[in-house]
C-alpha cells in the first residue's frame, strides 16, 4: 500500500478554531495541524512496483492527480507525518513539547464517497491497469507537553473524525483493514423449529424469534412475532426455518418507519373507542377537497396541478441522431411535493445523517410515476438548547445527553452542512426552512412533579417540490417479464436496519446498532442517476421506464418488493447480480443495507438496449437483478451459495399482522400562568418599564428560533437552475427574512407563473394544547404563503409531518387531538387538503447517566410541522418584508389581528427566554377570518397591484420582531404605537404575543384603500389597525415603541440587528473563518454599506442579438454551442437556455461523447463549460475533469484544435467550468497568467449575491463583455473553491487577463468578506484569453438572465427591463459576435 501525503486539511483560521475547541479539554495542547494522506492499493504486484517507482509514468500521473489544495502546514508537521508513515516508532520530537501523530481512517469494510470518485478519475487517466483503489485519510499532528494517544483524545474525538464512518488510530492503518476484500458472508437461518414437530414447537419458535428480534435490532412488535410464527410454523404442515434475510426484510418493510402502524391504528381515548384512525382523519382532507390533486398517498410524493409553460429539455433530435438537442415544448407542468424527516441518523451522526436525509427526499422527488425531477428544497432543524461555547444564554440548561449521541450544538454545526452539501452537489436550490431550539423542565402530569421536554432526539426536516411530465405522473402497470434494475451506486455495509432503528426511541437500541443504521452520502452519484431519469423522460412516448421507486429505508429489501407489489406481481431475483463494493457481504447485508443513491426500475425487455445506452453515457452504474413474474411470490436466489435467500409469498411480506390498537388518556399537567409584566422574573428591573422591555427585546432577539438564520443559509446554493424567483435573502442588504420561497414554472422572459412553498411550526405550544399547536402550524404556513400570488386556498396543498413519543404518558392522546383538529376541523373549513406527509413516533431519548447513576429521559413535545405548496399566478407579485423608502411620501404600518385582540403568551419565545411555558396557548380563533385574510391578500394584487409595499406575518418573537425584521431588511427605522392595538395597559404582552397576524407597509394615503379591499373580502374592519410609521429617510434608523403619545422605549436598527444576528455570528465564527464572520457581523452597523446596486454602462433593454434571431428560423440554422458537462455537473440546463434564448442551437455534450468520439467539437462555434461538482470535486474543483481531458489523447486533441487551430470559436467557462479552464490553461493561448481556483478562505461553500465590476480595460474585442466596460452589478455566486491563486512570478495586478472583480458597496475592488466571498486577491473573479474569445468566471451570470431570477432588483428599473436581466447581455453579445 502506497501512502502519499497531500494538502492541508485546515485553513489557518479553521486550524485556530479547532485548536480553541480542543484546548478546552486539553489545556496542555500547544498546536494542532492536519494533512490529508492518500492510500493507494495497486491492482497487482507488478503494478505496485510501477507505483512505488518515483520515476515511472504511472507514479507521475498519480502524483499529478493527487496534487490539489493548499499547503498551510506548520513547521515540523510534514516531517512528523513522513516519519509516522515510514513506521518510525519515534514520530515525536526529542524536545518538549511532544508531537503526537494521530491517524483518521475509514472504518474497515467501508469505501468512502471520496474513494469511489477518486478511483473513477484514476481509471479515466490511464491508471485503470495499475490502481485498484485510492482511499483518503487524515493525519493530525498534535503538539503538547506530553504525548497524546487516541485514548487521551476521547473527550474531543468528535472534533477530529466522524464516529460513524471513520476510526481514530495511533498508527498508520493496515493495508488489510483498508483494502482487503473478504470472502462472502454466509446465509444464516434462524432455528425456530428445533428438533420437534412444527405443531408442537410454536412457543419455542416464538422465544427464538424474540431473541433474534433483539440481537438483530428488528423492532418487531409482539403481534408481528406471532404473525411470523404462524407464517413459518403453524400455517405449514412441515414448517421451515426463516433466513436472516427474510426476517430482516420483514422487519424493514413492516417497521413503523415504513408502514406507519400508529397512524393506521385503532384508538381509544379515555376509555372511548374513536371512530377514525389518524391516517383516516388526514385522508379526510383530501376526500373533502380532491380538486387539483393528481396523486395522493400512492407514490413517493404527491402530485398536484401546476401551470402550463415551455418544457426546456435535451433529447435526441431523431431516433439515430448523435447529438442531443435542447428544445422547448409547451405543456402542463404538474408539481410533486414531499417532506421527509431523518431524525435518528442526524442524532447519531449529524453530517451524514442530514445529508442522506436530504438525499433520500430528493430521490423521492425523482422517483414519482415513470420518472420525475426535483426542483427546489427546504430543510429544518429542531434541537435542544444550543449551549454555544462561551455564549450560553440565561434560559439554557444543560440536561446532559448519551455519550454516542451528538449535542444540539454539534448537530447545528454539522447537520446543516450535510444537508446543504447534498443539495449543493446534487444541484437543487435550498430555499426555505426553519430552526428551533427547545429544552425545558416543565410540569408533568403527575401532580407536583416535573419532567424535561426537549429535542435530544432532533427533528431534521428535508423536503421540497419538483416537476413531472403529465404523461408520467402515474406509474405504468409493470408487465410480466419486465427487467428489474437497480440504478446507482454499489451496495456497501452501511445503513443496516435504518428503518427499524428510526422506529425505536433513541437509547433503546445499542450504540453499535445506532451507528450501523446510519448511511453515507454520494450526491454526485445521485446526480448521475437523475440524469438517466431525465434522459428517459425527455424521450416522451419512448420513455423506457414503466415504474421507478427510490431505495431508502430497508434498502433493496423494501424497494424491490414494493416495486412489483404495487403492480400485483411477484419477482425472481439473483442476489449476486446486485452491484456491491464489498464481496465479504452476506446475502442479508446485500439485500438489506441502505446504501444511498439508488433507484429500482422496471423496463420492458424491448427497451433494455436503449436504457443501457443512456446509463452508459452518464457513466451511471446499473444492474439487471431480476424479472417480474405473474406468480405473486418473491424469490431471491444465490448462485454462489447455491440456495435461496428468500422464498416468500408476497402476501406474507405485505399481509397485515393484526391491526395495532392504541389507548391513551387526555390528562393535563397543572400549568402556571406566565407573568406578562416580567416583574417576577426580573425583580431588580420591576420599577423600570423601559429596562423590562429592553431585556425582553434582547433575550428574544437572541433566541435561535427568532434570530437570524444566516449561518444556515449562506452555506447553501440558492440560485442553481436559474428558476429561483424568491429565496430567503431579502433586499439590497440580503437579510434572511423571506416568508415564502418562489420559483418560476420554466424558462422564458414572459413566463410569470410559478410555484411557492412556505412552512409553519409552533411545537412548544403542544405542551399546552396539541390541537392549538397543529392548527397554528397550518395557519402559520398559510400566513407565510399569503406573501405569494396564489389564486385560491383550494390550490394550496399541505404536507404534514408528525413527530411524537406516542407511547409516552398522554402523548398519544395529544397526537390524536392534534390530527383531529386539522384533519376534521381546520383544514376542511379552509378547503385545504393534506395529500402527503410523514410520521416519526419515537421522539424520546433515554440514557443511564454515569454521574448520577440514574436514568434520564428527554421527550420531545408533540410536533406538527406543516409545509404549504401551491402554484402561483405571478412571480412578479411576491411580497417581501423589505420596508421601502422610495415613495417620496409618508408610509405607515397596518396590522391585521387575526386573534381578535387576544394576546396569549403561552409557548412563546418570550416565555421560553424566561424558562417558562405559560398556561394559555394561542390558537386559530376563527377559520373564516384566516380565509378572508388570505383571500384579501390575493384580491388586492388584482385590484391594487402596487398598493402593498412590504409584508411580514407575526410569528416567533411577536409583533415587535415582525416590525424589527422589516426594518432590518429595509435598513430603516420605524415607530410602533402599542396603544393602537390594545397594548397601552400591557405593552409587553402586545409586543411579544405570537397570535396570528400580519403587518403591511402602505403609503399613508393608501391605508383606507387597503382596509376597504380586505373588508370586501370579509375581513372584520375592527381587526385592522394602523400601528406605526416608517421613517421617510434611510438615515433615520431609530426603532421606537410609543403609547398614548409617550415614548416607552427606543433603540437603533443597527443595535437591534446585531442582537438578532449575534447567535448566527457566533455559530459561523466557530464553524468557519472567525475573521470573515466578524467582518460580516460588523457590516450590520456600517452605515456606509449601501447594499446591492446596478451601475450599467449599457442599456439592458436593447437586445443586440435581435437582428440575428430572425436568421435562425429553425434550430439547424442557428450556430451550435456545446453545453459541456462531466459527471457531477449540475448547471447545464440554465446555461443551455441562456444561449438558446440568445439565438444559439444549444447541444447537450457529455464528456463521454467526446472521449468516445461520438461528438466532435469541429461541429461547434461555441463551448460552454458548466458549473457543478465534476467528480464531486474530490481532487480539487475541476481537477478531475481537467485530467480526464489532458490525459486522454483524443479529448486533448479535440480541445487543442478548438482553442489553437480555429479563430471562429468562443468559450465560456462558469464556476466548475472556470476551475476546469484554469487547469487547462496550457491548451488556451493567452491563458498563461491565469490563476487556479482553490478553497474559499471561509472553508465553506458560499451561496451569495455579490457585486462585480467589468474591467474597464476590456475593449470591443471581448466576445462576451464588450459594451459592458465599467459596469457594476450583482451576480449569483455559488462555490466552495473560488479563491484565485497564482503561481510564482504572476500576481493579479500584473495579469492583463483579469476581466471581472468583486467590489464593495462603493464599487471598489475588495478582499473584505462577504463582498468578496472567497478571498481572491484584489477581488479577481473572471479572466479572459484568446483576445476575449474565452471568458472564465466563478460567478453565475447564466442563473440571473431574467429579472425575477435576481434575489434583488430595483423595482423601477425592473418595469423597464420587462423580464430581461442585465446579465443576458453577455449571451446576446456572443450571438452578435458570431455574425
Amino acid at each position: 500500500m502506497l501512502a502519499l501525503p497531500g494538502a492541508s486539511l485546515l485553513h489557518p483560521n479553521q486550524r485556530s478554531a479547532l485548536f480553541n475547541r480542543l484546548s478546552i479539554a486539553l489545556p496542555a495542547l500547544v498546536t494542532v495541524d492536519a494533512v490529508y494522506v492518500h492510500y493507494v492499493a495497486a491492482s497487482s504486484p507488478d503494478a505496485a512496483l510501477k507505483l512505488d517507482s518515483e520515476s515511472s509514468p504511472e507514479r507521475s500521473i498519480l502524483e499529478a492527480l493527487l496534487d490539489y489544495g493548499d499547503d498551510y502546514a506548520l513547521e515540523g508537521t510534514r516531517e512528523a507525518v513522513a516519519s509516522a508513515l515510514a513506521g518510525s516508532s519515534a514520530a515525536a520530537s526529542v524536545t518538549s513539547p511532544t508531537s503526537s501523530v494521530i491517524f483518521v481512517a475509514p472504518r474497515p469494510g467501508t469505501i468512502s464517497p471520496w474513494s469511489s470518485k477518486a478511483t473513477d478519475i484514476a481509471r479515466m487517466c490511464k491508471l485503470a491497469d495499475v490502481v485498484q483503489r485510492i482511499e483518503r485519510g487524515i493525519v493530525f499532528v498534535l503538539r503538547a507537553e506530553d504525548g497524546l494517544t487516541v485514548v487521551d483524545l476521547a473527550p474531543v474525538a468528535h472534533h477530529l473524525h466522524d464516529r460513524m464512518t471513520q476510526l481514530l488510530l495511533d498508527s498508520k492503518p493496515a493495508e488489510k483493514s483498508m483494502f482487503e476484500r473478504g470472502s462472502p458472508g454466509p446465509l444464516r437461518t434462524i432455528d425456530i423449529l428445533g428438533d420437534k414437530s412444527a405443531s408442537a414447537d410454536r412457543e419455542q419458535a416464538r422465544k427464538t424469534l424474540i431473541k433474534a428480534n433483539q440481537e438483530l435490532g428488528l423492532a418487531l412488535a409482539v403481534d408481528e412475532l406471532d404473525y411470523l410464527v404462524d407464517a413459518f410454523v403453524a400455517s405449514s404442515a412441515s414448517g421451515r426455518n426463516p433466513t436472516d434475510v427474510e426476517l430482516f426484510m420483514f422487519a424493514q418493510v413492516n417497521s413503523e418507519h415504513c408502514r406507519h402502524k400508529i397512524f393506521n391504528a385503532a384508538w381509544t381515548l379515555d376509555g372511548v373507542a374513536q371512530n377514525h384512525s389518524l391516517f383516516a382523519m388526514i385522508r379526510n382532507t383530501h376526500k373533502i377537497t380532491p380538486q387539483h390533486t393528481i396523486s395522493a398517498y400512492s407514490d413517493n410524493a404527491a402530485v398536484i396541478e401546476g401551470s402550463t409553460a415551455p418544457l426546456f429539455a435535451a433529447a435526441p433530435a431523431s431516433e439515430n441522431a448523435k447529438m442531443t438537442v435542447y428544445t422547448a415544448k409547451e405543456e402542463a407542468m404538474p408539481i410533486l411535493i414531499k417532506v421527509e424527516t431523518h431524525n435518528h441518523p442526524t442524532a447519531v451522526s449529524p453530517f451524514p445523517g442530514a445529508a442522506t436525509g436530504s438525499g433520500g427526499e430528493i430521490r423521492d422527488e425523482g422517483a414519482v410515476g415513470r420518472g420525475s425531477r426535483p426542483k427546489a428544497g427546504l430543510s429544518g432543524f429542531t434541537v435542544s438548547n444550543l449551549l454555544v461555547p462561551d455564549f450560553v444564554q440565561p434560559w439554557e440548561t444543560d440536561f446532559g445527553k448519551p455519550a454516542h449521541i451528538a449535542s444540539a450544538f454539534d448537530i447545528m454545526i454539522e447537520g446543516p452542512l450535510g444537508s446543504s452539501a447534498f443539495n449543493n452537489e446534487f444541484g437543487r436550490p435550498g430555499l426555505t426552512g426553519y430552526f428551533r431550539t427547545f429544552a425545558e423542565e416543565v410540569p408533568a402530569i403527575e401532580q407536583g412533579k416535573t419532567e424535561v421536554r426537549g429535542y435530544h432526539k432532533p427533528i431534521m426536516i428535508a423536503g421540497g417540490f419538483g416537476t413531472v411530465r403529465p404523461e408520467f405522473a402515474l406509474k405504468d402497470k409493470i408487465t410480466p417479464g419486465a427487467h428489474l434494475i437497480v440504478l446507482g451506486g454499489p451496495g456497501m455495509l452501511i445503513g443496516l436496519g435504518g428503518g427499524a432503528a428510526s422506529s425505536m426511541a433513541s437509547g433503546s437500541s445499542s450504540a453499535a446498532l445506532d451507528f450501523a443504521s446510519v448511511q453515507r452520502e454520494n450526491p454526485e452519484m445521485q446526480r448521475r442517476c437523475q440524469q438517466v431519469l431525465d434522459s428517459c423522460t425527455a424521450l416522451g412516448p419512448w420513455n423506457p421506464i414503466q415504474s421507478v421507486h427510490d431505495v431508502g429505508a430497508g434498502g433493496l429489501s423494501n424497494a424491490l418488493p414494493e416495486l412489483v407489489h404495487d403492480a400485483d406481481l411477484g419477482a425472481i431475483f439473483e442476489i449476486r447480480d446486485v452491484l456491491i463494493d464489498d464481496p465479504g457481504m452476506s446475502p442479508m447485508e446485500i439485500w438489506c443495507n441502505e446504501s444511498q443513491e439508488r433507484y429500482v426500475l422496471a423496463v420492458g425487455p424491448e427497451h433494455i438496449a436503449q436504457f443501457e445506452s443512456i446509463a452508459k453515457r452518464e457513466r451511471c452504474p446499473y444492474s439487471i437483478v431480476g424479472v417480474a413474474t405473474e406468480a405473486q411470490e418473491l424469490v431471491v436466489t444465490d448462485r454462489l451459495l447455491g440456495q435461496d435467500a428468500i422464498r416468500l409469498q408476497m402476501s406474507v411480506l405485505f399481509g397485515k399482522p393484526p391491526k395495532m390498537a392504541r389507548s391513551s388518556e387526555t390528562t393535563q399537567p397543572t400549568l402556571c400562568a406566565f407573568d406578562s409584566t416580567l416583574r417576577s422574573y426580573l425583580p431588580s428591573l420591576a420599577d423600570s418599564p423601559r429596562e423590562l422591555i429592553g431585556e425582553a427585546v434582547d433575550r428574544v432577539l437572541h433566541l435561535p428560533s427568532v434570530g437570524s438564520k444566516s449561518f444556515l443559509i449562506t452555506i447553501g446554493d440558492r440560485t442553481i437552475s436559474g428558476l429561483v424567483a424568491r429565496d430567503q435573502m431579502v433586499g439590497p442588504w440580503q437579510v434572511p427574512v423571506a416568508d415564502v420561497a418562489v420559483t418560476q414554472t420554466s424558462y422564458g422572459f414572459d413566463v410569470v407563473t410559478g410555484e411557492a412553498m412556505a412552512m409553519g411550526e409552533r411545537t412548544p405550544l403542544a405542551l399546552l394544547s396539541p390541537a392549538a399547536s397543529a392548527k397554528m402550524a397550518v395557519a402559520e404556513s398559510i400566513m407565510n404563503l399569503a406573501a405569494a400570488s396564489v389564486n385560491s386556498l383550494e390550490r394550496v396543498k399541505l404536507s404534514a409531518n408528525w413527530m411524537c413519543a406516542a407511547s409516552y404518558k398522554n402523548e398519544g392522546a395529544g397526537l390524536y387531538q392534534a390530527v383531529q383538529a386539522i384533519g376534521m376541523d381546520l383544514c376542511p373549513k379552509l378547503r385545504l387538503a393534506i395529500p402527503v406527509g410523514k410520521d416519526s413516533m419515537s421522539m424520546s431519548m433515554g440514557w443511564n447517566d454515569a454521574e448520577t447513576s440514574s436514568r434520564k429521559t428527554v421527550t420531545a413535545p408533540m410536533s406538527c410541522i406543516i409545509t404549504a405548496f401551491a402554484p402561483i399566478a405571478s412571480i412578479r407579485e411576491t411580497w417581501t418584508p423589505e420596508l421601502r423608502t422610495d415613495q417620496n411620501e409618508p408610509t405607515v404600518l397596518v396590522f391585521f389581528d387575526l386573534a381578535k385582540g387576544k394576546q396569549r403568551l403561552g409557548g412563546s419565545a418570550l416565555a421560553q427566554v424566561f424558562k417558562q411555558i405559560g398556561s394559555e396557548a394561542p390558537d386559530v380563533e376563527d377559520a373564516a377570518i384566516l380565509k378572508a385574510f388570505f383571500n384579501g391578500c390575493q384580491s388586492i394584487r388584482k385590484e391594487h397591484p402596487e398598493l402593498v409595499l412590504a409584508y411580514h406575518d407575526r410569528s416567533d418573537g411577536g409583533l415587535f420582531t415582525t416590525v424589527a425584521e422589516m426594518c432590518f431588511a429595509g435598513r430603516v427605522g420605524a415607530e410602533i404605537m402599542v396603544d393602537s392595538f390594545g397594548g397601552e395597559g400591557n405593552p409587553i404582552a402586545a409586543l411579544f404575543n405570537e397570535e396570528l397576524g400580519a403587518v403591511v407597509q402602505v403609503r399613508q394615503l393608501d391605508a383606507p384603500a387597503l382596509s376597504s379591499a380586505f373588508i370586501k373580502s370579509g375581513f372584520p374592519s375592527t381587526l385592522i389597525h394602523v400601528i406605526g410609521r416608517v421613517a421617510t429617510e434611510r438615515s433615520d434608523q431609530a426603532i421606537s415603541i410609543a403609547s398614548e403619545g409617550s415614548l416607552l422605549w427606543s433603540s437603533t436598527r443597527a443595535d437591534l440587528q446585531r442582537a438578532w444576528a449575534e447567535t448566527s455570528y457566533k455559530m459561523q465564527a466557530l464553524r468557519d473563518d472567525p475573521k470573515g464572520a466578524l467582518e460580516e457581523f460588523d457590516n450590520i452597523v456600517n452605515e456606509s454599506n449601501t447594499g446591492l446596486f446596478y451601475k450599467l454602462a449599457f442599456d439592458p433593454t436593447q437586445n443586440v442579438a435581435d437582428p440575428y434571431l430572425s436568421l435562425g428560423t429553425t434550430l439547424n440554422d442557428r450556430p451550435k454551442v456545446a453545453i459541456m458537462r462531466e459527471q457531477g455537473v449540475n448547471g447545464h440546463i440554465e446555461m443551455a437556455w441562456a444561449f438558446h434564448a440568445a439565438g444559439f442551437n444549444a447541444i447537450d455534450v457529455h464528456m463521454s461523447d467526446i472521449i468516445s468520439g461520438v461528438v466532435t467539437l469541429v461541429d461547434f462555434k461555441g463551448l460552454a463549460a458548466c458549473g457543478g461538482f465534476s467528480y464531486g470535486d474530490v481532487l480539487g474543483a475541476g481537477n478531475g475533469w481537467a485530467k480526464s481531458i489532458l490525459l486522454h489523447q483524443g479529448a486533448r486533441d479535440e480541445f487543442t484544435a478548438f482553442f489553437q487551430q480555429r479563430h471562429d470559436t468562443f468559450a465560456l467557462a462558469v464556476c466548475n467550468g472556470c476551475q476546469l479552464f484554469g487547469q487547462l490553461k496550457a491548451l488556451i493561448p493567452g491563458a498563461e497568467e491565469w490563476p487556479l481556483f482553490k478553497q474559499n478562505v471561509s472553508g465553506r461553500f458560499e451561496g451569495r449575491v455579490s457585486m462585480v465590476e467589468v474591467a474597464s480595460n476590456h475593449g470591443e474585442q471581448s466576445v462576451f463583455l464588450r459594451g459592458m466596460n465599467g459596469s457594476i452589478l450583482p451576480v449569483a455566486v455559488a462555490h466552495g473553491e473560488g479563491r484565485a491563486t497564482w503561481g510564482p512570478g504572476v500576481t493579479s495586478t500584473r495579469s492583463k487577463t483579469v476581466s471581472l472583480r468583486y467590489v464593495d458597496s462603493h464599487g471598489q475592488p475588495t478582499e473584505e468578506y462577504p463582498f468578496n466571498p472567497n478571498g481572491s486577491p484584489e477581488g479577481v473573479t473572471g479572466v479572459e484569453a484568446l483576445g476575449g474569445r474565452v471568458l472564465a468566471l466563478m460567478p453565475h451570470p447564466e442563473r440571473v438572465v431574467t429579472t425575477e431570477s435576481n434575489s434583488w432588483y430595483p423595482v423601477g428599473e425592473a418595469k423597464v427591463w420587462q423580464g430581461r436581466g442585465p446579465w443576458m447581455r453577455i449571451f446576446e453579445n456572443a450571438r452578435q459576435w458570431v455574425n
